[in-house]
């Protein structure tokens, strides 16, 4: 997975992006602002805002920033507070993982119902997955959550007692071909194990890294 870092100037800073053009023939499953669900993106980008990030319309504000950058066609955009220029990458036997880690607010995913958080702040994790064999529909949505399995399990065990933040995002990617697609990814299974493994690498160094600001 070969990300460009770019910059640009925005809310009185200079903030970085990764932009990964996937190429022709790639699905992803992704819970992104922009392009979430099922899509067929020509490029997967992840933006750096301020951390008293604020706007509203962060759709908008994701199709600005791909026009800006000259990004053509569908894509899947996303958005953090976490240093996207330290960005970490993992990679198991042909899967690869990138992962920017924003820990400032780190939260459990079952908090008692009306508790309140003590910050809400755009950290966020953000991470994207790009797996070298087809995969099913449900083989996608079973490595979407072997990957958030393996961004916990890292997590926990870089010291960090939460499942993730509130605002994480992910992006798995496989190709799309002719024949019979993987039917599962769970951690168990060969693809899944190896998505696994890349991701819990690149987001365990990311989080014993992790500068708050």
């Amino acid at each position: 997975m070969k990300l460009d870092l770019v910059w640009r100037d925005e809310d009185g800073a200079r903030l970085p992006a990764t932009i990964w053009r996937p190429g022709e023939g790639r699905r992803t499953l992704s819970s992104a602002l922009v392009g979430g669900g099922f899509a067929t993106p020509h490029w997967v980008l992840n933006a750096q805002v301020r951390g008293r990030y604020a706007r509203m319309d962060p759709d908008v504000h994701l199709a600005e920033l791909a026009a800006r950058f000259g990004l053509d066609g569908p894509g899947v955009g996303m958005l953090t507070a976490a240093a996207v220029d330290r960005t970490f990458h993992g990679a198991d036997e042909g899967v690869t993982a990138a992962a920017t880690v924003g820990l400032r607010v780190p939260t459990w995913a079952a908090a008692p119902a009306g508790a309140e958080d003590r910050e809400l702040a755009p950290g966020t994790i953000n991470i994207t997955v790009a797996v070298p064999a087809p995969l099913s529909d449900a083989a996608l949505v079973n490595a979407v959550m072997t990957a958030t399995e393996a961004k916990t399990q890292a997590l926990l065990e870089a010291g960090y007692a939460c499942t993730g933040t509130a605002s994480d995002a992910l992006c798995i990617a496989a190709p799309e071909t002719a024949g019979e697609p993987e039917p599962f990814a769970g951690p168990r299974s060969p693809w899944g194990a190896r998505i696994a493994r890349a991701v819990h690498s690149a987001v365990r160094a990311g989080a014993e890294n992790y500068r708050p600001r």
